[in-house]
C-alpha cells in the first residue's frame, strides 16, 4: 500500500490534530488510531511527530494539557483543542482550500 510522504503532509499535521480534538479531547495513543483508521492506513504519524505537534500547538497556546482518569495503573495526558486553536484550525482550513486551487492548475488529469 502506498503511503503519503511525511515531507508531504507534514504542514497540515496541526490541522489534523486540531480537527481530531475539535471532536473532543484525546490522548496521543487514541489520535494516532483514529488518524490511521480515518486515511485507511495511507497515513501512519509517528509517534515522535505527535508528541512535538503537541509541544509546538501548547506552546502557541492552541491546545491544553491535562491528566486524565488513570487506566491500568498510569495517568494519560489528555489534550484540548483552546478558543485560540479552533481559530487557527479555521484559518489552516481557508490556507488549505486556496493550496488546493494553486496546485490543481498543475495536476494533470491521467497520471
Amino acid at each position: 500500500m502506498t503511503q503519503i510522504s511525511s515531507d508531504v503532509i507534514r504542514g497540515y499535521n496541526d490541522t489534523i490534530i486540531l480537527y481530531l480534538l475539535k471532536q473532543g479531547d484525546s490522548y496521543g495513543y487514541e489520535i494516532s488510531k483514529k488518524i490511521d483508521a480515518m486515511t485507511h492506513g495511507n497515513y501512519v504519524i509517528k509517534e515522535t511527530t505527535l508528541y512535538s505537534a503537541f509541544a509546538r500547538l501548547q506552546k502557541k497556546s492552541l491546545i491544553s494539557a491535562y491528566q486524565g482518569q488513570e487506566t491500568n495503573g498510569r495517568k494519560r495526558t489528555y489534550y484540548a483543542i483552546t478558543k485560540e486553536g479552533t481559530a487557527y484550525y479555521k484559518e489552516k482550513c481557508r490556507e488549505w482550500t486556496l493550496t488546493q486551487e494553486v496546485i490543481n492548475h498543475f495536476i494533470e488529469e491521467e497520471y
